[in-house]
């Protein structure tokens, strides 16, 4: 165990899950009280079953129930974390989905606005309770926001799901800018190919030779390694790091435009599928055929 962040209270959304736990449990790791939010009741009971066999009781990690889509939800998390530890410090908006799906001609425009809904209004709403909560304790704090390499360019994921982490990199920017004044840092961070339960859909073995094919490093993308990051995002280590955009993908993107032929996102599409990945949330994702 270490002490980067011992003092602090961190919230945590998609936290029972994937890069969510991962983090949430190095925080507590290193000192940090954590607040861990998730839409899935059952991942969360079993992050708190985790965490207690860690040693990591009511006392340094509490969970709550919350779709990142509804204010009143992203509110009701901020404020667990003030009124159980006193305050709230860091902030990882990292709940996600795979989204919606399928040619543009086909796509519908629920599934649209539903990815676009927890993907990025789930950002801004973290962002700006956050913010009223960090503004009103007088010392700043630091708010990193969950990307992905796909939003750095075309192709590198389904397009809604790309277009909507493009939002999030540039949110991240402006609001670095203007919280600059409150010693608020926001910073993002675009995981590469990571080996989760949403991008694996429960088998690991054919997920793991899919993502070794992203990437020149030897060895897979793991919630661990986002975790890394995230550790030293929310930490003092950081303190001259804001908007920025952190890529950890294992040198994917680095390998240029010819990495990306053999995983390109139509596979959807060329198979005349449309429809909307909603990931670990405990809701089924819907796949239709498209128009003949």
């Amino acid at each position: 165990m270490g002490d980067r962040l011992t003092g602090k209270v961190a919230v945590i959304t998609g936290g029972a899950s994937g890069m969510g736990k991962a983090t949430a449990l190095r925080f507590c790791e290193e000192g940090a009280r954590v607040v861990v939010a998730d839409r899935n009741a059952e991942s969360l009971t079993a992050y708190a079953a985790e965490a207690a066999a860690l040693g990591f009781g009511a006392d340094r990690t509490r969970t709550i129930a919350v779709d990142v889509a509804v204010e009143d939800d992203v509110a009701a998390m901020i404020d667990l974390a003030a009124t159980a530890f006193g305050q709230c410090d860091i902030v990882f908006n990292n709940a996600g989905v795979g989204g919606a799906f399928g040619s543009i001609a086909d796509l519908h425009v629920e599934d649209w606005d539903y990815t676009f809904a927890v993907l990025v209004r789930g950002v801004f709403l973290g962002m700006k309770h956050a913010v009223r909560q960090m503004r009103s304790q007088g010392w700043g704090g630091s708010i990193i926001n969950t990307a992905s390499v796909a939003g750095l360019s075309g192709g590198g994921g389904p397009m809604c799901y790309s277009a909507a982490k493009a939002a999030v990199i540039n949110l991240t920017k402006g609001a670095a800018i203007e919280l600059a004044a409150d010693r608020i840092r926001v910073n993002a961070i675009c995981p590469g190919g990571i080996l989760t339960p949403l991008f694996s859909g429960g088998n690991d073995a054919t997920a793991e030779r899919l993502l070794q094919s992203f990437q020149p490093w030897p060895e897979i993308g793991r919630p661990e390694h986002i975790a890394g990051a995230a550790l030293f995002l929310a930490s003092d280590d950081a303190a001259f790091v804001t908007g920025e955009h952190l890529v950890v993908d294992g040198g994917q993107t680095a390998a240029g435009p010819s990495a990306q032929l053999e995983r390109s996102p139509t596979a959807f599409t060329k198979a005349g599928l449309v429809g909307v990945n909603r990931g670990t949330t405990g809701e089924g994702a819907t796949i239709r055929s498209t128009p003949a």
